[in-house]
């Protein structure tokens, strides 16, 4: 697979830190334009009392709507396990599609049955605007943005790359913070590892911005790095550690770790493209699996 990488292009990158799960959103400017995508928003949950509000995503708003920006698309890197999306509450505001990598189906698959649900849940993707292959494109005013596959730490998983910059999802953390957990169902160390090394064969001076970040040994929060500097620090991958040293040290390293705090509600929003489900009578409802995961 041959991208269209164009590094002339520099998007204007406006990053969000959400404490509470510490994801970092973004806003990414068209340089030629006003025109802007966001990459994995967050709504806020208060998992014990049972309330959804929503000023991470308001944040975003608020900043769209002062800058005069036009949203054409809002972009989910994978299915994720330890926020919700806000997305369609964005789009109900501002417009914009809601995308996400075509593998969804899989996971919505494959969740469904974790979470018991009826034949009414769709498992095609049909909450989503759009369903990305691999080097699929995509416009954002009047620069383009694609999608590349990085299966591994879920089977829905992809990088997108817009001009200079690429949006690594979980596929990769800062280089002190090295790579994500590939033991949920359908991860696989061994395609994360093939994962990391294609977006590290982009050029050296790429911008690589993460999803997450934890402030390894208390350091301040950070989210941006180039692939220069992940293939040469990057503490699971670089320094050229081999695809054997990775998966040993990936599947011993994924077995001591406990589940992410929000993973229930997560996955059962998130699966819908961020719609909240409901039970019988319409009502915003979550389910609570036992020994399901």
């Amino acid at each position: 697979m041959t991208y269209p990488v164009d590094m002339n292009v520099k998007p204007v990158i406006s990053a969000h830190f959400d404490e509470a799960t510490n994801t970092i959103s973004y806003i990414v400017r068209d340089p030629s334009s006003t025109h802007c995508a966001i990459i994995d928003s967050v709504m806020d949950i208060d998992y014990a009392a049972g309330r959804i509000t929503y000023d991470h995503a308001d944040a975003l708003i608020e900043e769209i709507k002062t800058q005069g920006l036009t949203l054409d698309w809002i972009i989910e890197t994978h299915v994720h396990a330890d926020h919700l999306s806000a997305a369609p509450y964005i789009q109900e505001k501002l417009g914009g599609k809601i995308g996400v990598g075509e593998k969804i189906m899989v996971v919505q698959e494959t969740f469904g049955k974790v979470f018991n649900e009826g034949t009414e849940f769709q498992r095609d993707g049909s909450q989503f605007d759009a369903l990305f292959k691999d080097g699929d494109t995509y416009s954002v005013g009047n620069m383009q943005g694609f999608a590349m596959y990085t299966p591994g730490h879920t089977p829905a998983c992809m990088v997108h790359v817009l001009g200079n910059a690429a949006f690594a999802g979980d596929t990769l953390f800062m280089p002190d913070g090295g790579s994500a957990r590939a033991d949920f169902p359908g991860g696989d160390a061994g395609q994360l590892y093939d994962s990391i090394q294609k977006v590290l064969s982009l050029p050296d001076d790429m911008r690589l911005f993460m999803c997450h970040d934890y402030g390894p040994n208390g350091r301040a929060i950070e989210w941006e790095t180039t692939v220069a500097e992940q293939k040469a620090n990057n503490i699971h991958v670089g320094g050229g550690k081999t695809r054997e040293e990775f998966i040993k040290f990936r599947t011993e390293r994924d077995a001591q770790l406990d589940m992410p705090k929000l993973i229930i509600p997560s996955l059962q929003v998130n699966m819908r493209a961020g719609e909240i489900p409901t039970d019988q009578d319409g009502n915003p409802m979550l389910k609570v699996p036992i020994n399901g995961l």
